[in-house]
């Protein structure tokens, strides 16, 4: 450690001697000198340092004409007779004979040049760096000045390391009288006088100064005559004597430099707070609290959730139910017309499980009301993919099979027979669900969809939702569907020059479309917004995908059972075959 000290040191003073002695070599004026047993340095400002623009370091000479201080000169003689005092004195130090060297500084370079002289050793005049600084011996024991800050620092950085004292070693020892006042030392080296407390005036021609009060030592007491001070402020107010004034509500304090009382003002964070035991660091809010910028406390957040007693929740709702009775009531008229050509034409009895489908997709959106809980997290999204994978696969196999009849049939009559035998309208729905199940319960068991609090995205609220919307059983899920909308599409368009009475090409592009362009809608939205209405913005995705679903297929059907009996006759339905056929022939 000591080896690095001495580098450093070694360094700092190539730096300074770079300056100061290759610039000039001054000796101590003769004057200036005392020799004695044990030497002091004084450095003090005799002349004025030079005021003028420099553009690189400069040495300044301090004899020039008219830069005379009268300041350092009274500092300079007050050393000089303190010295002579000692000397003169049978008591204080006997058999001792303090000498002094006193130094002009009146510039910086100056300055380095007096402290280095201090600092090098008798005779020989250099300074030898020595791996252990505690043996070194220069020949001044004690340095008096400079007077001002910033040479008393470039000063300590020099001397500070030769372990060189502002005092002697023994200072603590000195007990004597001075003009009937007692001299004495602590062992800190800090004198134990008596003092009195003065103020300068400058307003006159000549400097005067007025007692204000004293301070003793033994006793220790301060006196001060608070009615003789004469403050600059207006009224004689007294002025503030604080480095910074008090912060603001809800700003801490960051200290600046080495003292407490000197700070700067920093308002506290999003989410933090100052408490009044600790006015220096902010501190955080708790989970369920939230805190603006600058606040002296926290709030609970406001927990915030898809509620039914809300407007939009109502509007939803009445959808919602509409729809479903709807369905109900498609189911009870298509019951009732059960062997009619229209229902028949429709699907028949497959119809009924498309309507089911259907009506379970719109019982699971009332799950993403209220607040969440594990049931509704479970099955709304789960119930609603499922609900929507059968109708999607009765309609692509219902179009697929008009396909068939009229355009394979007699091509390729082979293919239609094991169709026909082997139920494959059936079969294709059953392996169609049944591979979205298997999809539903792996994504509910690896990836459960649960209800959670939500703290990240909005500082002051918790948000209440299910965990499915970002994860990977979600997203397959509702791949599935697509892929399935895609062939239904494909299938309806293929049928697209059908009998008038079995052409629904037009209705369910239309109502795939409108699925379609639903949870384009659902995704942009939730790309852009995550809020506490996101909920209704899924459910009506998903009440308008079953809604298009149910207008483009089932709804002319209602019509015609309800508005055009005269359309649904078997009669009505060979004449269309029979025009689709000779129309085919005729091409």
């Amino acid at each position: 450690m000591l080896l690095c000290t001495a580098c450093l040191v070694g360094l700092q003073l190539l730096i300074s001697c770079c300056w100061a002695f290759a610039c000039h070599s001054t000796e101590p004026s003769p004057d200036f000198t005392l020799p004695g047993d044990y030497l002091l340095a004084g450095l003090f400002p005799l002349h004025s340092g030079c005021l003028q623009v420099r553009h690189r370091p400069e040495v300044t000479l301090c004899d020039r004409t008219g830069s005379f201080n009268e300041h350092g000169y009274h500092l300079f003689q007050a050393m000089r007779l303190g010295v002579e005092e000692i000397n003169n004195s049978t008591t204080l130090l006997p058999n001792v004979t303090l000498g002094y060297q006193l130094y002009d500084v009146c510039s910086d370079s100056a300055n380095v040049y007096a402290t280095l002289s201090v600092l090098s050793l008798p005779g020989p005049r250099h300074i030898e760096l020595q791996g252990d600084l505690l043996c070194y011996s220069p020949k001044v024991l004690a340095v008096i000045g400079p007077d001002t800050t910033n040479r008393a620092a470039t000063t300590a950085a020099l001397l500070s390391p030769f372990l060189m004292p502002l005092l002697l070693e023994q200072i603590h020892k000195v007990n004597f009288l001075l003009h009937k006042d007692t001299v004495m030392f602590n062992d800190n080296g800090d004198p134990l006088s008596s003092y009195n407390i003065i103020a300068w005036d400058w307003s006159g021609p000549k400097w005067t100064f007025t007692v204000l009060g004293s301070s003793t030592w033994s006793p220790v007491q301060l006196d001060i005559n608070e009615t003789k001070i004469q403050w600059h402020g207006k009224d004689n107010q007294v002025p503030k004597s604080v480095c910074s004034s008090d912060c603001l509500e809800g700003h801490q304090r960051v200290v600046t430099g080495f003292h407490p009382c000197c700070f700067e003002c920093v308002p506290c964070g999003a989410g933090t707070f100052l408490n009044k035991s600790d006015l220096y660091r902010c501190q955080p809010c708790g989970k369920e609290e939230w805190a603006p910028e600058g606040s002296q406390t926290c709030f609970p957040r406001t927990v915030v959730f898809l509620a039914c007693q809300e407007h939009t929740s109502w509007v939803l709702l009445a959808a919602n139910t509409l729809l479903l009775l709807l369905l109900l009531g498609t189911a009870g008229l298509f019951a009732w017309h059960l062997d009619t050509p229209v229902v028949r034409s429709a699907g028949g009895r497959l119809c009924f499980l498309m309507l089911g489908s259907l009506a379970a997709g719109s019982g699971s959106l009332y799950g993403f009301f209220g607040e969440p809980t594990r049931p509704a997290c479970l099955l709304r999204q789960a119930l609603f993919a499922l609900g929507f994978t059968i109708f999607l696969s009765c309609l692509t196999v219902r179009s697929f099979q008009l396909i068939i009849i009229f355009k394979f049939s007699a091509k390729a009559p082979t293919f239609y027979r094991v169709w026909v035998q082997n139920h494959g309208a059936g079969l294709f729905v059953m392996i169609s669900s049944a591979a979205q199940l298997l999809i539903c319960l792996t994504w509910l068991v690896v990836w459960t969809p649960l209800p959670t609090r939500e703290y990240q995205r909005f500082p002051h609220l918790v948000m209440l939702e299910c965990t499915e919307a970002n994860s990977l059983g979600f997203i397959l899920a509702f791949l599935y569907n697509g892929l399935l909308s895609i062939s239904a599409f494909a299938c309806s368009y293929l049928g697209k020059d059908l009998p008038e009475n079995y052409n629904e090409a037009k209705c369910v592009t239309f109502s795939l479309l409108f699925n379609f362009m639903s949870w384009i809608a659902f995704f942009t939205t939730a790309s852009v917004y995550d809020g506490k209405y996101l909920p209704a913005v899924n459910m009506l995705a998903g009440l308008s995908s079953l809604s298009s679903g149910f207008g483009g297929y089932f709804l002319p059907k209602c019509y015609v059972i309800l508005c055009r009996p005269d359309l649904n006759s078997t009669e009505h339905f060979q004449a269309s075959i029979q025009d689709y056929t000779r129309h085919r022939g005729s091409t």
